[in-house]
């Protein structure tokens, strides 16, 4: 069975034909273009996915499904994406769009659950049933698979796992509750809090990495530091490690994984990142004298965004 995968991004698009087991056959791209509204860019996603087809040498009749991974949320009900931030998508009729052009199923979801699924097919949690993928970007997004299927509740909303509240009264998120998990354990949370300290105190190796501009601070320039030995940036990791730990407890306590998979940009601080976490987390794990969710790294990375969009329809 052949499938395509189409990673719907704010600047680029990416298809794929995929076979069942999740290897990717042919690739290609081209730009988004957002501002052009939803109907061009749904035409070049179709497009692309039937170049893709024909130029791996197989037709669309050889299709078994199309799976679409997007930054946003799909209603299961309608068929319609309610909002879609970084494409200025509200109340897109994506399926009924799609159909315009193609008469293969489609499937669609968030960008962050398929990355999640297709790490359980093709990637490191990949022969497990029960796993949890978690995105460490801008923000904090994920992926649950149950029984080896996406599992993204009645309203197509069940993986926003970074707006699960961890810190009551906390910091102000952009989703306008306070305290959100994301506010503590994205890359974003680093770089708040490298700023802060920079402002507090004078004379950090942080502000003299970026040549005295605080404004240049990424969490990058952090975990350096920390892995260096300098005693502000460790204890700035520390906490960042407290909070996410936080979180991943919540989620071996909700959904009791086999897995959970780090993804995103501050999962490439690599195994400096899964040492703390492995060392931090067992405290605070409820069933102390029992297995629990082992954690990892992503493997893949630019292309977990088409195979497990295809993976949808698998």
């Amino acid at each position: 069975m052949l499938y395509i995968g189409i990673d719907l991004g704010g600047t680029g698009i990416k298809a794929g034909v995929v076979d069942e087991k999740g290897n990717i056959l042919l690739k290609d791209s081209c730009p988004t273009l957002p501002e052009r509204g939803y109907e061009a860019v749904i035409h070049d996603m179709a497009h692309l996915a039937i170049d893709v087809t024909v130029k791996s040498g197989h037709t669309m009749d050889e299709i078994r499904a199309i799976g679409i991974g997007l930054p946003g949320v799909m209603d299961p009900r309608s068929g319609r994406v309610p909002f879609c931030t970084n494409l200025a998508w509200h109340d897109v009729p994506i399926l009924e769009e799609m159909a315009k052009y193609t008469s293969v199923p489609v499937f669609v979801d968030n960008d962050a659950t398929v990355a999640g699924l297709a790490e359980s097919v093709a990637g490191v949690s990949a022969g497990c049933e029960n796993s949890v993928f978690v995105t460490l970007g801008t923000g904090v997004g994920g992926g649950i698979v149950i029984g080896g299927k996406v599992f993204s509740g009645s309203h197509g909303v069940a993986s926003e796992i970074g707006h699960m509240v961890t810190v009551d009264g906390g910091e102000m998120c952009t989703c306008g509750n306070r305290g959100c998990w994301e506010r503590y354990a994205s890359a974003t949370a680093l770089i708040r809090e490298g700023r802060k300290l920079c402002a507090e105190k004078s004379g950090t190796a942080l502000l003299k990495a970026v040549d005295g501009d605080a404004a240049k601070i990424t969490a990058k320039h952090v975990i350096d530091l920390a892995k260096a030995g300098d005693p502000d940036c460790c204890a700035l990791f520390d906490n960042y490690v407290h909070h996410l730990c936080v979180g991943l407890s919540n989620l071996i306590n909700l959904y009791d994984p086999e897995v959970i998979v780090l993804g995103g940009g501050v999962s490439h601080a690599g195994q400096f990142l899964l040492d703390a976490v492995r060392e931090k987390l067992p405290g605070m794990v409820f069933y102390k004298t029992m297995p629990y969710a082992r954690i990892e790294l992503a493997r893949l990375t630019n292309d977990a965004g088409i195979i497990g969009a295809a993976m949808l329809g698998r």
